[in-house]
Parts: C-alpha cells; structure tokens; sequence
C-alpha cells in the first residue's frame, strides 16, 4: 500500500460547532505547559467525538454499587435488540464452552458495523457477555461467600489477566482458526467429548471475530464507492483494503498492526473484564521498522494511529520498556511513538513505563516530562526489576520471568501464561483486627506480643476462608464463565483443550489478593502498643466500646488515639508495624495454595474499598465511622505530614517481592512546584530514588484542587470536561465519577514540601 498523507483540509469547527482552538487538550486545572505535539483538524475531530460520548454517559463503567467512571470500551446505544434469539435463552443455557461459545458467536454476529468519517482506525462494540448471559454462582458456592464475607474475605473472579497479543499478531485470526480446527479434530479422534466441545466453542469464536473484521471491509468499501470527498474516499478504500487482509491474515504494516491490536482489544472486552495487553512497543517495532524502511510510514501517522486507538478503547493498559530476555533494555523506537501518541491528545489510555536502572535515559526522561506536562498519572511508572523478582520468587522460571508487564490498576502479569484473577479478591483487614481486639479481651490478653500473635491467628481465619471461597469458584468457573475469547492468545488452551481459566488451561495461576486498611490498622495497632499495653492508660475493653459506638463520648479518648505516631512519615516504630503486617500476609497467604496447586499472592492495594466506610465503622487509630479509609499502602488522608520523602520511605520499607504490587499515590497541586523549573527532573530524580530504595509503582496527579471542587459543581464547564485522574488504579474524566469518588478525591493529602 502505499503513503497516505495527513489530511491537510483546513477545519474552522468541530462538532458542536465549536472552534477547534477551543479544543486544546489541557485545562487550567494542570500546570499550564505548551504541547509537544499539536493536534491536526481530523484528531480534534475525534477527541471531540471521544469527549462528548463520556460526558454524555454513553461510555461509562459499572454500575450504581460500583461506579467507575468513563473508561468503558464499549458505547451504550441501548439494549441488545436480539436478547430473546440468544442461544442460551432461546434453546436451553448450559454450563459449558461450547455454549459459551456459540452465545459469543451470537452476540458478535449481530453487532453493527461503525464506520465514521475522519476515522482511519475503525471499530465499536456496544455490548459485552455479561450484559446478556446468565452468570449466576449456585447457592453452594454463594453460601460459602456469605460465610467468607463475615470473616473479611471477597471476590468473585473475572478475568483481569493478559493474553499475549504476539500470538494473532504472527499467526493472524486464520492461523489461530487453523490451530482451533487441528486440536478439535485430535480430540473428536481420541474421544474426548468435553475438549472437542470445548473447541468448538472457540472455534465459533474466532470465526465471529473473523466475520466481524470482514464486514467493517464491506461496510468501508461501500462508504467508499458512494463518497465523493478524494482523501475521505481513498480513506474508506484503505480501511476496506486494511480489514479485508487482517480479517484472515497477520498485519503487514504498521497501519494493519494498530488496527488489528485494536479489533483484538474490544473483541476480548466482549468478554466483559479488564485485562492488560502486554508490552506495545514490542508488538508493534518490526512492523514499524518495516513501514518506515518502505516510505509508507511517516512521524505523524504513526503516532495519530495510536492516538486514535486510544481514544477509542479507553481505558485499558499497555506496557513500555522493561528489559528483553538478555534482561537488557527493552527500549525501542515504538516506545517513543507510543508516548507521544498520548502526549498528542492529552486524553488517556492506561500506559506504563516500566523502569529499570538501565532503562534508556531519553525515554525515561521523556516519560516523566509527559506525565509533568500533563499531570494525569500517565505514564504509570513502575519498577521493571522487582516485578520480574516477584515473578521468580513465585516459582516462574527466568525464561518466563523476563516477560512479566505491569497490566493493570497495580498488578503484573506473564502474557498468555499466567491466569491472574487479579483486582477482585479482597481481604478486608479492619475485619481480622476487630475479632483479635474481642478475642484479647476474652483471653485476657496483656501484652502486645500476645495480642499480634493472636492477630496473626485471626487473619490466617480470614485467609483460610477466602481460599475455600475461591476453590468453590475455581470447581466450576471454567465452564460457567470461561474467558475463551482470552485463550486464543494464550499458550495452552488450544493445544490442551482446556480454557485459561480452568485446571491447567495455562502454566500460571496464582490467586492474588487484595488487602484493604493495612495503614489503618499499623495506625491502630501502634496506637494500642502505647496506649493500652505500655501506658495502661485504657483497656481493650473501653478501645472495643469506643469504635462500636463511633467514638461517642470520648472524644478526649479518640484525640489520644488519633494523635499517636503515623504511618507514613518515616517514623521506624510506626512503620515496623506496618511491615510486619504485610509480612505477615506475605506469610499465610504465600503458605496456602489454590484448587490448582499454586500460591494466594497478597496485593497491597484495594482499588475503591476504602471510599466505602460505612459498613466498616470507626476504627482504633482514631478514625470515625463515615471517614474514608487509607487508599491501599498510603497513609490515611491528613496523616502525613513530613513530606513527601518521609511517606516515600514509609511506604519503600516494604519488601514489595513478596507481593503482586503496592502503588504510592500521590496528588499534588501545581503551586508544589512554583519557582521550579523543568518540573520532569524533580519527577524522574524522585522516582528513581523510590524505585532504588525499594518501591514499586508510582501514580502522580498534579491537579489544582481549588479548580476540582469547582468541578464538582460545574461540570457543564468546558474548562473542566477533559480533566482526566487517576481515581486508584484506574484513570477517569473527572466529571463522568460519582459525587462521592469526586469529594473522596478532592479530600487526599496534598503535599506541600518534599
């Protein structure tokens, strides 16, 4: 194929009839940084598009429990109009693959083709499995959960793992198809019914797929013989020419990578979950090596591609850098491309940077200039080296290991080997702590050792159960939720005839977990050392009747509470209870293993439970009922009053190859840096020291918050519609989150001095 040129048509206006000069991707929320890059007439266009559909609604996530903002892949145009013609409603659901399959087939079968004008990477979906197939756990499994519940133990699983994108990238959907067909007809020959049926299902699958990518070609080629605008038509006939080859075949060119990575992402959110996607600079750097050397390729196409890409698919999370399997740097000219695909639009996908002391400098350099310019926790940065140790202390071997990719939230994955089942499972901590405050007190317990140690029992209690909660799922989830759109680019399941998510479907299958309030209950703990074991000053009995009631009548007594050391500001006492905490849950959870005979790894995070306190109450470091509570291993909001050095050291105390993640989250307001300049080295000189003492994951807003709460009360705005933020793990357009993840965000510590 060859060069097409940027369209160079001039544009005064932009849907909505507003100037494109109004459509700069910055606000004044952020610090006010010229761009880099500056967008054309057509990407305007489109970012309009992609901003008015969040505001609008039509791409939000979650529901009315668990809202999560704009970061849908998908855009509600309404019900599913075929729901009563589904094959498990309309001739008989069952637990299996095959139908599993055929309802995907189903789904994908009947969405519609979208195609709009300016757009030259194309594809919607608009419903996902779970909108229309029954996913109900039997009354067995969910009378373990309640049980499990009442000990602090949760999680239904779903998904939240990372296929291998390399795979269909090589092989294409028709040598995928190939593969499906040449094991199902082992198994038929051998007469293993459930593996041939299993197989069928995806076979199903991917000849849906198949189908879908063959009717945006048909669609295209039709739009382009009634056009009569020259660059939207040879746009039209490109596309059709793009999806008529990646339907069937691997992509050629850049152009067919970016689109065929694309078709893949929203086909596996049909699934309905969220996965990483691996390390995008190496899916993408031959094809990309390939188009420049060809003259097919320039500067600016090759980021307003990846631009398009990501205002699309929103949400959903790519890797860069990291080291290759000589486990030197993995850096390459994709991973700038990349950056600057984001840096062009100022709107986000979910990307991270991953760091290693070898790490090309002008990359990282440039990864921190991005994130200070734009002020949106884009890039994440983690630290390559200690995911890769995590790995390997888990019992994946170097020649796996190398591999891991940071995939999502705070979590790390091998693609298309290791079934995560990540950012579900929780272990709500305040629960173990308040049965060991009862149970002191019934034993008699009097000094502090004695009270860990029965802490210890009582979380081993709450872990113990959420194994059993979690292997009464694992019996049954490969057939009643498999995640076999997710197996075809995974190493196994097509061979083995086993999904991803069942016995055996891939190498890896780790349970990780995630804790809630472990800085709560250090706080706590510390706060009962002092006041009720060493000063004597009052019995767990009275610390037992002050949280069940909120604290009433003792204020005097809460103020003692609340005014003990912190953690989070470098204080060795405070923060060695914290570490012997998450030692302790390294401990019970890495000693018991899943249904599939691998380990539960702890994640010290929780993405949202701390913004829901009411069921929880008040609790021993002096914390009130309705208070939020600490967002995974930060200290609890006004609690850190060093610096941010001092948190940064609490927080690196932690040795964090015991664990699958622990983000430092950090707000700060762009007076933090007044008077500074080239703000991007105080970000790359304060990660790196971070990341050498021991830290893992840094997630960085620079916000002024005075504009935030604005915000909140007028959203209408234009100023405000394109504030982006990272909430927890995840990023959101500010004004698409609920009130109360609004007020919780606006409510964080924001330093005011390193």
């Amino acid at each position: 194929m060859g060069t097409v040129l940027l369209d160079e048509r001039v544009a005064d206006t932009a849907p909505g009839g507003r100037p494109i000069a109004d459509l700069a991707p910055h606000s004044g929320v952020v610090m006010k940084v010229p761009p880099k890059f500056v967008q054309s007439p057509r990407i305007q266009i489109l970012a309009q598009r992609s901003r008015e559909l969040a505001i609008s609604g039509k791409r939000r996530l979650g529901t009315e429990d668990m809202p999560l903002g704009d970061h849908a892949c998908w855009i509600h145009i309404g019900p599913f109009p075929q729901l009563d013609e589904l094959p498990s409603r309309a001739n008989g659901y069952e637990a299996t693959g095959e139908s599993w399959g055929r309802d995907y087939a189903f789904l994908v079968d009947h969405f519609p083709v979208d195609i709009h004008r300016d757009e030259r990477i194309v594809g919607e979906i608009h419903w996902e499995m779970h909108m229309v197939r029954q996913y109900v756990w039997p009354d067995s499994v969910r009378e373990v959960g309640k049980w499990a519940a009442e000990l602090g133990a949760s999680g239904y699983s779903s998904g939240h793992t990372c296929p291998d994108l390399a795979i269909g990238l090589s092989q294409g959907w028709g040598g995928i198809l190939e593969r499906i067909k040449e094991s199902r007809e082992k198994y038929v020959r051998l007469d293993n019914q459930p593996k041939a049926s299993y197989l069928y299902g995806l076979q199903m699958i991917c000849e849906s797929v198949i189908g879908f990518i063959q009717r945006h070609a048909e669609k295209a080629l039709e739009l382009a013989q009634a056009e009569t605008d020259p660059w939207q038509k040879q746009t039209y006939q490109r596309i059709a020419e793009c999806c008529a080859h990646i339907a069937v075949n691997a992509p050629r060119t850049y152009y067919e990578g970016v689109q065929w990575i694309h078709f893949a992402v929203i086909m596996d959110r049909v699934v309905g979950h969220g996965n990483g996607y691996g390390r995008l600079d190496l899916y993408l750097i031959d094809l990309y090596r390939k188009s420049r050397a060809a003259g097919e390729l320039s500067d600016e196409e090759a980021r307003e591609y990846l631009s398009e890409m990501f205002l699309k698919l929103r949400g959903q999370f790519f890797s860069l850098g990291g080291r290759d399997a000589e486990l030197k740097d993995a850096t390459n000219e994709m991973s700038f491309v990349v950056l600057e695909a984001y840096d062009l639009i100022g709107d986000y996908n979910n990307l991270g940077v991953m760091w290693h002391p070898g790490i090309n400098r002008d990359f990282y350099n440039y990864a921190c200039d991005v994130l200070a310019r734009h002020g949106e926790s884009i890039p994440v940065l983690v630290n390559y080296d200690l995911m890769r140790e995590a790995e390997l202390r888990s019992g994946v071997p170097e020649e796996d290991a190398w591999k891991v990719v940071y995939s999502g939230c705070q979590w790390f994955c091998i693609p298309g080997k290791e079934f995560c089942d990540q950012d579900v499972n929780s272990i709500n901590l305040i629960s173990p702590m308040k049965r060991t405050i009862a149970a002191a007190i019934d034993r008699g317990i009097t000094d502090f050792e004695s009270f860990y140690a029965l802490f210890d029992e009582e979380l081993t209690l709450t872990a113990r159960a959420l194994r059993e909660w979690k292997n009464s799922q694992y019996e049954l989830l490969g057939s009643l939720w498999p995640e076999m759109y997710t197996s075809m680019n995974s190493h196994g399941p097509i061979e083995r005839g086993i999904d991803m998510v069942d016995n055996r479907g891939v190498d890896y299958q780790y349970t990780s977990v995630n804790i809630l309030g472990i800085p709560n209950v250090a706080d706590a703990f510390h706060a009962i050392r002092k006041l009720v074991f060493e000063e004597q000053r009052y019995t767990l009995a009275e610390v037992k009747e002050a949280t069940e009631t909120n604290w009433a009548g003792r204020e005097p007594m809460r103020q003692r509470f609340l005014n003990q050391g912190k953690f989070g500001n470098d204080l060795d006492e405070v923060d060695a209870v914290f570490v012997r905490i998450t030692e302790s849950l390294a401990r019970i959870l890495g000693s018991m293993v899943n249904l599939r005979g691998q380990e539960f790894r702890a994640s010290l995070f929780h993405f949202q439970g701390h913004v829901t306190p009411d069921a929880i109450g008040a609790t021993p470091d002096g914390r009130l009922a309705h208070e939020y509570l600490a967002h995974g291993i930060n200290p609890q909001v006004g609690r850190a009053t060093e610096g941010l050095l001092a948190t940064a050291n609490s927080i690196a105390k932690v040795d964090q190859r015991k664990f699958q993640g622990g983000t430092m989250q950090i707000e700060l307001q762009p007076r933090f840096f007044d008077g500074k300049e080239e703000i991007w080295k105080y970000v790359r000189d304060f990660t790196e020291v971070f990341f050498k003492k021991g830290g893992i994951q840094v997630n960085l807003n620079i916000m002024d918050l005075k504009k935030l709460q604005d915000a909140m009360d007028h959203p209408e705005n234009p100023d405000y519609q394109n504030i982006i933020v990272r909430v927890t793990g995840y990023a959101s357009r500010f004004i698409c989150l609920p009130r109360s993840y609004q007020k919780e965000f606006v409510e964080r510590m924001n330093y005011e001095g390193f």
